[in-house]
């Protein structure tokens, strides 16, 4: 395992920006609005051929009756708990407060290394004053940085690097299946990680919207190794209105490109929505393996033909995706959830499947003999080969004398005999369609 940093401090003192400048890259959301990162975020990034996780926290104010504040604590307490080092985050312009002090204090009581971070140090050459009234908070030296510039993030990593455990102790990271889970707002997303990780590890609000950037979180089991990444909620456009949800979506459509396989969440409440199609197509345009999961079974009242019914209506709106398995369960109560590890594992073996040139086209040779390719204008298709040049989603290349003459339906056709003889279950397949006289790629 890699050694893990997490960056805490009060609302507002600049820890996405610093998150981002470390990582290199846009991953946290950044606004002047207190609040904006409410959950864990998870980075990777390496510092001196040390590779790390760092993880950006959500606010904490020490003292609040404010529901979602209070959420944000908790996450930042877990961070805590999680991390090898911690870095103190705070802001000269605003100067040493009293919520800095309880903040250290918090710290201090965990026993874990800190590295204390005064920022918006801006202007290089001199030092502001009211850098020194830091040392009260009893933390050792300050390290002055700018988010904004990068100014001083080497001397804080250099700090951080001294407290990660040798070399030796740490842990190659293995392959995992990187789970993204996709679905319109409040379908149970994070209701369904919390389930799944037996913690608290993501915001659970029935307020829309409240899961704003895609969270990474690590799991493994009997099953293997997993990543799941709990995405927020992607909304009609028409409500999309401020740049945070925007970002959301942006965000939502990174994670499912970031992952192996896409759950689809469903809320049985509502059946399939408008927005549940949209949301659905965006996994399966990206070529990725993908469950249906119907979440908030238990609220629906059932006769014996209530599952059949939905997994209709499911598969009749959602027609497109016919090869991903349809899993009824309920994030609240726990019904089938450990299902999902198998199935899970089922469709990304299956996304990963590779065929022997020679099998391919034993089945193409007796497609051909059930069904004669087409015929336009007297000219007939004729089906050379085909060979599998990818996985994940699998991908065959057929070569033929004519592409014109290879019409959608017998395309599919094809397809159908490919997921009856190899299973394929789960993932779409790609067919592009060469002719003769084609370059090789």
């Amino acid at each position: 395992m890699k050694p893990i940093i997490a960056i805490v401090g009060r609302p507002n003192v600049g820890k996405s920006h610093l998150f981002n400048k470390i990582i290199g890259q846009r991953l946290s959301i950044v606004e002047d609005t207190p609040g904006v990162t409410r959950d864990r975020i998870y980075g990777e990034s390496d510092w001196c051929g040390r590779p790390f996780t760092l993880i950006d926290t959500g606010g904490i104010e020490p003292r609040t009756d404010d529901m979602i504040l209070s959420f944000m604590r908790e996450q930042a307490q877990i961070a805590i708990e999680t991390a090898h080092v911690i870095v103190l985050l705070t802001d000269i312009k605003t100067g040493l407060t009293a919520a800095d002090q309880e903040v250290a204090n918090m710290l201090l009581r965990s026993k874990k290394p800190i590295v204390l971070a005064v920022n918006k140090m801006d202007a290089t050459g001199k030092v502001n004053p009211d850098f020194y009234e830091f040392y009260n908070l009893g933390l050792g030296d300050p390290v002055a940085v700018s988010a904004m510039h990068g100014h001083g993030t080497g001397d804080l990593l250099d700090a951080c690097i001294e407290y990660f455990p040798p070399v030796e102790e740490e842990e190659e990271e293995e392959d995992r299946i990187k789970v993204a889970l996709i679905g319109k707002p409040n379908v149970g997303k994070s209701s369904l990680t919390n389930r799944i990780l037996g913690e608290e590890r993501v915001i659970v609000s029935d307020v829309a919207g409240t899961t704003r950037d895609a969270i990474d979180s690590y799991f493994e089991n009997e099953h293997g190794k997993f990543m799941f990444i709990d995405t927020a909620g992607m909304r009609k456009k028409s409500r999309v209105s401020e740049d945070i949800e925007k970002y959301s979506v942006l965000r939502a459509t990174m994670a499912i490109d970031r992952a192996d396989v896409c759950l689809i969440l469903i809320d049985a409440t509502e059946g399939v929505t408008e927005q549940d199609t949209k949301v659905a197509g965006l996994a399966h345009e990206a070529g990725k393996a993908s469950i249906i999961v119907v979440n908030k079974w238990d609220l629906v009242e059932k006769d014996g033909k209530t599952m059949d019914a939905m997994r209709d209506e499911v598969r009749r709106d959602l027609a497109y995706m016919t090869y991903a398995p349809v899993l009824f369960i309920s994030a609240l109560t726990g019904q089938r959830v450990p299902r999902l590890f198998e199935l899970i594992q089922f469709v990304s073996n299956q996304a990963s499947t590779r065929i022997t040139t020679g099998m391919l086209n034993n089945v193409l040779s007796d497609a051909q003999t059930r069904v004669q390719p087409p015929t336009d204008k007297g000219r007939r298709l004729k089906i050379y080969y085909m060979t599998q040049v990818g996985i994940c989603p699998p991908h065959f290349v057929i070569f033929c004398n004519e592409a014109k003459l290879f019409h959608f339906s017998y395309q599919r056709y094809i397809e159908n005999c490919l997921r009856k003889t190899f299973g394929l279950e789960g993932t779409p397949i790609n067919i592009t369609i060469r002719q003769k006289g084609d370059k090789d790629e």
